[in-house]
């Protein structure tokens, strides 16, 4: 399986860094997940619940971070085994980029899956994988919205004030500390649950 995809975040490259390296955030905004937890330097083990179709499964997972360049991207090693439901591996490479006084993340994921649920028709697993990763995208963008009201204010400003074609509104300042340094390995266990789901 091959899977890329990009989001606009109204908060700053270094802000959504931190955040995407926080086991907390990743942990409450992962769908199905109930465990992230640190084993050493740059590796963390994951537990998750899926259900795609008939097959329905816990799976315990690894995570190893290389090709580190903070804040901008770093590479994902993932593989996970869900007993007889299935198991996955693979690699997601994940960007940020500054886009104005938000960011934008690019992730491309190569994957492969074994199993019954490699059995499952493509189109269902696909369609998982796209709905657990709207899912993510969801959750993270109200937990980034309670920790950094400012930066969606200062956005939703600044699209009103286009949308008026008034003069677009000053950049509000970044916000100072914010999120752990965790989100990252978010983008990795929803890749890590997509390349699960999918062939």
């Amino acid at each position: 399986m091959d899977m890329q995809g990009n989001r606009s975040l109204a908060i700053t490259q270094q802000q959504a860094w931190d955040a995407l390296n926080d086991p907390a955030v990743l942990k409450a905004c992962i769908p199905g997940c109930d465990k992230v937890e640190a084993t050493g330097e740059n590796q963390y083990a994951v537990g998750m619940a899926l259900k795609i179709g008939p097959v329905a499964a816990k799976f315990a997972g690894k995570i190893l971070l290389s090709d580190i360049v903070a804040p901008e991207s770093y590479k994902i090693n993932f593989e996970g085994q869900g007993g007889v439901a299935g198991f996955g591996k693979g690699t997601a490479a994940v960007k940020l980029t500054p886009d104005g006084s938000g960011c934008t993340l690019d992730y491309t994921v190569h994957a492969t899956v074994g199993g019954k649920v490699a059995q499952l028709g493509q189109r269902l697993i696909d369609g998982t994988a796209r709905s657990m990763a709207e899912d993510f995208f969801k959750r993270f963008d109200e937990a980034m919205q309670q920790a950094h009201p400012e930066a969606y204010a200062a956005r939703d400003a600044a699209a009103k004030a286009a949308a008026a074609g008034e003069a677009p509104v000053a950049e509000a300042p970044a916000a100072s500390g914010g999120i752990p340094a965790w989100v990252w390995i978010a983008g990795g266990v929803v890749l890590l649950a997509l390349w699960w789901l999918s062939r």
